[in-house]
């Protein structure tokens, strides 16, 4: 199969740069910068639309200044305040020797998702690292999966969404995509499970088990997940 997986809140643990390069933004335009930790729910969702809500503006030209500054940051520090999860590594090699074809999916821009790849020596992982452009193609998730899968010309049935977040189901679904949410990130079960995830795991190496002999059309879920289609 092919497995496409999000980045920020399933491969690595984004917190700190994305927090500290959104005070930053916010502080450069000249607006009071909320707590760190009342911003995790920023991680995850298109950055744009996240910094347009903190100043409550729907002013597109403040909103692509507020994404500059951000970018004036995190390009230099910032996408390196980043920690990989636990039993990624493992997780990813697993389904590697299982034969499943890896890629990752982003609403990132390209350019700082595989800075971020190759910092932490996960490459060697992928077939191809899919995100976003710097002026906002493919920052949705349905567009992007929908550009992978023609790029590819890969099969939705033989395809599968991992992600933390809302984004990362509702994308894969509007491309008959199953989509199976991970629960060591920034979405919450009920989350997951209302924007249609077909199973939940709460451990990296779950999904190893889960896949473990299967192919599309056989999969089925770990303990404590709904079942997907197949």
């Amino acid at each position: 199969m092919a497995l496409l997986f999000d980045l920020d809140g399933t491969l690595t643990d984004p917190f700190e740069g994305i927090t500290k390069c959104i005070q930053h933004s916010l502080t450069t335009l000249g607006r009071p910068s909320p707590p760190r930790e009342s911003l995790r729910w920023c991680i995850g969702p298109p950055l744009k639309s996240s910094l347009a809500r903190l100043l409550a503006s729907d002013d597109d030209r403040l909103a692509e200044e507020a994404v500059a500054a951000y970018r004036e940051r995190f390009g230099v520090v910032g996408l390196y305040e980043n920690d990989v999860y636990p039993d990624i590594p493992d997780m990813l090699d697993g389904l590697k020797k299982m034969g499943h074809t890896l890629f990752v999916a982003t609403s990132k821009p390209t350019v700082y998702a595989e800075r971020i790849i190759d910092h932490f020596g996960l490459r060697p992982y992928f077939s191809r690292i899919y995100g976003s452009e710097l002026d906002g193609t493919h920052v949705d998730k349905t567009t992007l999966i929908a550009y992978l899968l023609q790029r590819e010309v890969m099969d939705s049935s033989e395809t599968l969404m991992i992600g933390d977040r809302r984004h990362d189901i509702i994308g894969a679904k509007a491309n008959n995509i199953d989509g199976i949410g991970v629960l060591w990130g920034y979405g919450t079960r009920e989350e997951l499970e209302d924007a249609g995830a077909c199973a939940c795991i709460a451990q990296p190496l779950e999904l190893v088990v889960a896949l473990r002999g299967k192919t599309a059309g056989t999969l089925q879920p770990v303990p404590d997940t709904h079942a997907c289609k197949y």
